[in-house]
């Protein structure tokens, strides 16, 4: 690696480190609202799920409103997991590295995503993965 592309390491690491504070109190505030809304979205797929006097129209109604909400939790537990393996990593003093390859995550990254676990360039392969994994394209 060229000195200019280490140093640009160097710094990118030093941002990131100065910003560690604010990073885990965005991740806690995160993890927090994440709770709050897998509680409500259980609370809603459960009341709507409950037995009343319902034509089949309800019922269709009813099914969908409880797979979305079904849909909607489960995206947040997966927030919720990413969020808090970011917690464990400033814990554990690797927050910000790349955990496929090892390299500082950009900061812009980290300040969008601040629970991303893989630099652009990793993440990009791993949602091609995913793509073909699910056999057909998400555009």
């Amino acid at each position: 690696m060229s000195k200019k592309g280490s140093h640009r390491g160097l710094r990118a690491y030093t941002q990131i480190a100065m910003h560690i504070e604010r990073f885990k109190q965005r991740l806690l505030d995160k993890e927090r609202e994440l709770r709050s809304v897998i509680t409500r979205l259980e609370g809603e797929a459960r009341v709507s799920g409950e037995a009343e006097v319902r034509d089949s129209t309800d019922d269709a109604t009813s099914s969908q409103g409880t797979s979305e909400s079904l849909q909607e939790d489960t995206l947040a537990s997966q927030t919720l997991v990413q969020v808090q393996d970011a917690l464990r990593r400033i814990e554990d003093g690797t927050y910000g590295k790349c955990i496929a390859c090892g390299r500082q995550i950009e900061a812009a990254r980290l300040e969008a995503i601040p629970w991303a676990s893989y630099c652009l360039e990793d993440q990009e392969k791993q949602d091609k993965a995913a793509h073909v994994q699910q056999g057909g394209s998400t555009l």
